[in-house]
């Protein structure tokens, strides 16, 4: 049995950050979505399929057996909906309200890549119990505390953690658990109000405080003084320093100075400048709302506290000042006087009245130099992924040709 991790009607809700993934490539918590399922469902890492924007198969392809379990991208696993998942038998789903939770298929059922609405006719199972599905960015780092505990006891359970130097203060060190290879060093470590992970080769540097739920990534580093708040996570190969407070960075980004960031999302490749700041609460205390790419339109979250979501590839100068609920999209270069727009454009190159367009070309220089720096190499699929993103969204009649 494949599975085969689907985006639904509802993916557009969740951009900028799938841009450049499928939903179900979405890291909230320790894992990415797809990771906590094959782990979950004794899967081997990385042979799960995605069916998801025709754009993206290059990259993240439909594989798939004979027979499919199709798990809904944006669901977070519980005990109770991993039971009924793995009851099901050809020809059945699980539905919740409107949406498929999940279902299992022959593959010849999974048509046209236009994620779950391609499968019908199948005998439903109408789910009624707790769940929590990642319906809007904020969700990312709202449900991470949530996240990151469920995945800590995956993880670790049976485990036990690598040495922790005795240079460092811990509280609660039943829940802190390194991984080979990593280090830490005259740090405080405080585990008393959640759990810390901290990755494989990772490493946390002299006078970092930390405390609770919180997760370093494989390779990443926090950087000497910074001051973590839960519920946070650092994606595997990513630099931090400064404030941070329950945000969610993913792989290979850069915050390697001084500056506040509080309840953001910021995606892969990102590079946010010395001394940059993050506004999460308004001054007179109300919601906020951030611009929704669905409605076009700003968007009420129902949130007091909410900060930045910056999308793949983005970079900010130094002393760039967020207001709440800023959203930036792909590949976008902010630079100029005073707090840019609540909502940036991707392919922004800087923010004032003379701002231009980011030309597709130097975009993708960039994130090739930015992506060799760690190693990694730039595939077609990678840039196939970011030129469709560059017509699509500025040039959307030089599409349709």
């Amino acid at each position: 049995m494949q599975l085969v991790l689907a985006d639904d009607q509802y993916r557009d809700q969740l951009l900028p950050f799938v841009f450049t993934r499928p939903v179900g490539d979405l890291r909230c918590g320790i894992l990415t979505i797809r990771s906590k399922w094959e782990l979950i469902l004794e899967i081997p890492k990385g042979s799960s399929g995605s069916l998801t924007a025709f754009y993206l198969s290059g990259k993240y392809p439909l594989v798939g057996a004979s027979e499919c379990l199709v798990v809904n991208g944006a669901l977070l696993p519980n005990d109770a909906i991993v039971r009924l998942i793995k009851s099901l038998k050809i020809g059945q789903q699980i539905r919740w309200e409107d949406r498929i939770l999940a279902a299992c298929v022959h593959r010849d059922q999974l048509v046209g890549l236009d994620g779950l609405k391609s499968i019908k006719d199948l005998e439903t199972i109408e789910y009624s119990g707790e769940l929590k599905l990642i319906q809007f960015p904020w969700d990312i780092f709202s449900l991470n505390d949530e996240a990151i505990r469920s995945d800590f006891a995956l993880l670790t359970k049976g485990r036990k953690s690598a040495v922790i130097s005795g240079t460092n203060q811990t509280f609660n060190p039943s829940e802190i658990f390194l991984e080979s290879g990593a280090k830490v060093e005259c740090s405080i470590l405080n585990a008393s109000s959640g759990p810390i992970y901290i990755g494989k080769d990772a490493e946390i540097m002299e006078g970092c405080m930390v405390r609770g739920s919180f997760s370093l990534g494989d390779q990443a580093v926090l950087k000497m003084g910074a001051k973590v708040y839960g519920a946070t996570t650092i994606g595997p190969g990513a630099k931090i320093g400064g404030e941070v407070s329950n945000s969610v960075i993913y792989g290979n980004s850069n915050k390697a100075h001084d500056g506040f960031l509080g309840n953001s999302v910021i995606g892969e490749w990102c590079n946010i400048g010395a001394d940059s700041n993050t506004s999460n609460l308004k001054n007179n205390y109300s919601e906020v709302k951030v611009w929704s790419y669905k409605e076009e339109d700003f968007k009420n979250t129902g949130l007091q506290f909410c900060g930045l979501f910056m999308g793949d590839h983005s970079k900010c100068s130094i002393n760039t000042m967020f207001n709440t609920g800023t959203v930036i999209g792909v590949s976008a270069n902010i630079f100029g006087a005073g707090f840019p727009p609540k909502y940036v454009p991707s392919f922004s190159w800087g923010t004032d009245q003379a701002s231009e367009m980011f030309v597709i070309d130097k975009a993708l220089d960039l994130a090739e130099k930015v992506m060799t720096r760690r190693n990694i190499a730039m595939t077609e699929a990678d840039k196939n992924i970011l030129s469709h993103l560059y017509l699509m969204l500025l040039h959307p009649k030089a599409e349709e040709k």
